[in-house]
């Protein structure tokens, strides 16, 4: 009942929710979150550790970037798959999410 808790806390927050979707749709680089949401980095690093800690995302080292991915086992999980079947991104945070991998953004931000 703990990860259940620590889950539903997780995904409590509209901008939690909309970065953990924004991972199912692709993997992200803190640099392209930032872009994405116009949020700090110190703000959206604290987002990630706490979808982290919950299980919800996955993190890999790239080089230079630190990339975040859904957790595909967190995917497998009833509330989760309810909440995918339920939720979707909407139309511009897709055109968001489309403009700052146009713009290349992982590429130039850490140079």
């Amino acid at each position: 009942m703990d990860k259940i808790l620590e889950i539903l806390c997780a995904l409590s927050d509209r901008t939690r929710l909309k970065i953990f979707l924004y991972l199912v749709s692709e993997s992200l680089c803190v640099c392209e979150l930032i872009n994405i949401l116009d949020m700090k980095q110190a703000r959206i690093s604290r987002m990630m550790k706490k979808l982290k800690d919950a299980g919800l995302v996955d993190r890999e080292r790239r080089g230079k970037w630190i990339i975040y991915s859904a957790n595909p086992e967190a995917l497998k999980t009833g509330i989760v798959r309810g909440l995918m079947e339920d939720k979707k991104l909407s139309v511009s945070d897709m055109k968001r999410l489309r403009k700052c991998k146009k713009e290349g953004v992982r590429e130039s931000c850490c140079k």
